[in-house]
């Protein structure tokens, strides 16, 4: 066996492709497979910096990149952003990961770009270890968010950088030496906690580098993207403090501008003052039911989805909104943002065409209709294959069209006059195509409507005693059974991962989770804390760290619900019951989305958000989940979502924190929605 790590040529992106499609593991999985061309794309529109390949002979094996951007996020001055890091199964217990990972990481110290960041699936342990060994450090949300990933930062190449011309002959040769960053750093730990010290109210992040017989240790200000100290220790043990080189770029910090705000007809627009976002506000609506990013006078360098840096704006009100301008020498690009009878304007005028625009539909539950086809429910991968993971392998829609989303309370419509295209059922990626005048116009449409909001069914009970066990060392319901049927999976009193939660115990637990419309996460997938939870009784548990309690009630007569009431008083944003139901692989789930009742084949979905829903167990029975009717929370704030997963179905309740709410959970023989 022959390894080869080198650039990537023209002649590799069919084989890449083929490597992905091969290994449903692979990191940026795309519903349905990718092609060569589409791969070729996504190289061209993420501005790679540089992108590895690792070749046995002439068959690719793996592959490393790095990225000014990646449609879910965009990098600040002197970062770049890791993805499309994959290795075949049968070479990763070789060289080929640490190797890949170095060689991208010289690379990084000789173009300028010092800081790495990076994303990873914190269940896929083998993964998430290799990344801490290599010295990455964790400096933000230290929990999965909706994509299932958290980012980790590893700012090596920055202190290397920093220090390189204090160093001295005999510590620059040991650092030649070196072949990989894992045998560099101190050992760190496996949790998932934030890696991050408050010196003198500065963000900093510590290392300790083995250099040889030396030891080079350093501070880093994370939010300046700058070393503040660093010293050298030599084999004799006397230390020295090294001087610090500035970074060749600047990082531009927020200015914690208030958003500009306007409203109109039950509708409310925010535009921040920062990155440019516009957000619009829908009354009856839990969170914004529109967001579009900002395109950037630079073209190479758009916001993404989830992310986008500060910029230098210039905001000035207009009749019926505002006008929003950037500079980036001698190019400009101004944006006028207007709210007229439910329509949202965004005209743009430019001097040399910007970057994309992100758009994503904040109606969780709906339906979704393109060019007056088929409705769908509004759910990832439903309609529309999920390109999330790789842009360019979205739907692209014809101009002349429609795309219509249809809520409770809200209707979105998108008349398809400019490029478009669909990455899933409520993310756009939409182009600016000037006019005869030179303004590129982007039209959205909002109107209210009056939803009839379904009502239960009775449906027939499962016959049998009802047994539900609590453990404190769970945080949870370990186990529910309905006459002989069981209803829940768990893997007590072992811990599993479950989907992209690694601590997975019981089958039905609390959390407190980041908002489920948060543009930078979204809601999270229930990973709780170490902490120790307490019984309050046997069908009650309190964490009092967290400051959650959950209690059942759990009534004899089967014909009647299980209740659980949650209270999470000095939780920020949203408290969530998990349930892990016993389910086969795939199974039926039936849902209630915005009065609408839908039958839908698990594997058609990865993520769907509903008002209630039943599910299929294992023996045939259904598992109803539905707020109660006393909750605190109102019919559009207590929402159920739905996540398939390869190892199961998932499902989360969630409701906004600091009030009491409660869910009723039945097993039924039939669905009852």
């Amino acid at each position: 066996m022959s390894i080869t790590i080198r650039p990537y040529q023209q002649g590799d992106a069919h084989d890449i492709a083929e490597l992905y499609n091969r290994h449903r593991d692979n990191p940026n999985p795309v519903a349905g497979g990718i092609t060569g061309e589409e791969l070729e794309r996504e190289l061209a529109e993420r501005d790679t910096g540089t992108f590895l390949v690792a070749a046995d002979g002439g068959r690719v094996v793996g592959t490393f990149g790095l990225f000014h951007n990646t449609g879910r996020r965009s990098a600040r001055a002197g970062e770049l952003i890791a993805d499309m890091f994959f290795v075949a199964p049968a070479y990763r217990n070789g060289v080929i990961t640490g190797r890949l990972f170095t060689e991208a990481v010289e690379w990084m110290v000789q173009s300028g770009c010092l800081v790495l960041r990076l994303t990873v699936n914190p269940a896929n342990t083998v993964a998430f270890k290799l990344y801490r060994r290599v010295g990455c450090v964790s400096v933000g949300q230290t929990v999965p968010g909706e994509d299932g990933n958290v980012e980790l930062h590893n700012y090596i190449p920055l202190i290397l950088r920093s220090v390189f011309a204090d160093l001295g002959p005999d510590v620059r040769a040991a650092l030649g030496g070196l072949n990989s960053f894992a045998t560099v750093t101190e050992s760190r730990d496996d949790e998932l906690r934030s890696d991050v010290r408050l010196v003198d109210g500065v963000r900093t992040v510590d290392y300790c580098l083995a250099l040889g017989e030396f030891r080079l240790t350093a501070s880093v200000d994370v939010d300046r993207g700058a070393v503040r100290r660093a010293e050298v220790t030599g084999p004799d043990g006397t230390s020295r403090a090294l001087g610090l080189a500035e970074p060749p770029y600047r990082i531009r910090a927020p200015r914690r501008a208030e958003p500009y705000r306007f409203a109109s007809g039950g509708l409310a627009v925010e535009v921040d003052g920062d990155d440019g976002t516009v957000r619009v506000l829908a009354d009856g609506h839990h969170g914004p039911v529109f967001v579009s990013t900002w395109p950037s006078c630079r073209a190479d360098r758009p916001a993404g989805w989830r992310e986008g840096e500060p910029r230098d704006l210039e905001l000035a009100p207009v009749a019926g909104g505002v006008r929003v301008t950037e500079r980036c020498g001698d190019d400009e690009v101004t944006g006028t943002i207007t709210l007229t009878d439910g329509v949202l304007g965004q005209d743009f005028a430019f001097t040399r065409r910007p970057g994309r625009i992100f758009q994503t539909v904040g109606l969780r539950q709906g339906a979704f209709v393109q060019d007056g086809g088929p409705a769908r429910p509004i759910g990832l991968g439903l309609g529309v294959r999920d390109a999330s993971e790789v842009v360019a392998a979205a739907h692209t829609v014809p101009p002349g069209g429609d795309l219509a989303w249809h809520g409770a309370d809200w209707d979105v419509r998108v008349p398809v006059r400019e490029p478009v295209r669909l990455i899933h059922s409520a993310l756009l990626e939409r182009g600016l195509a000037a006019g005869p005048d030179g303004v590129a116009r982007l039209r959205t449409e909002f109107h209210r409507r009056d939803t009839r909001r379904a009502t239960a069914v009775a449906a027939g009970p499962v016959a049998g005693p009802r047994r539900i066990q609590l453990d404190a060392s769970a945080a949870g319901v370990t186990a529910w059974k309905e006459g002989t049927s069981k209803v829940l999976r768990s893997p007590f009193p072992r811990t599993r991962a479950f989907g992209n939660n690694p601590r997975w115990s019981a089958g039905m637990w609390v959390t407190a989770e980041h908002s489920r419309f948060g543009r930078a996460g979204g809601l999270g997938w229930g990973v709780r804390s170490t902490a120790a939870w307490e019984e309050k009784h046997p069908l009650a548990l309190y964490g009092p760290q967290e400051g959650i309690g959950f209690e059942l009630t759990a009534p004899e007569d089967t014909g009647e619900p299980v209740r659980v009431d949650i209270q999470a008083p000095g939780s920020h944003e949203e408290v969530v019951l998990w349930i892990t139901p016993h389910t086969p692989r795939r199974t039926t789930a039936v849902i209630d989305s915005a009065g609408t009742r839908w039958e839908l084949d698990s594997s058609e979905f990865r993520q769907i958000w509903a008002a209630a829903v039943a599910v299929r167990l294992s023996d045939g029975i259904w598992l109803h989940c539905r707020p109660a009717d006393t909750t605190g929370a109102g019919p559009a704030e207590a929402e159920i979502v739905l996540r398939t997963t390869p190892s199961g179905l998932l499902i989360g309740c969630a409701s906004p924190a600091r009030r009491d709410n409660a869910w009723h959970l039945s097993v039924h023989r039939e669905p009852a929605l």
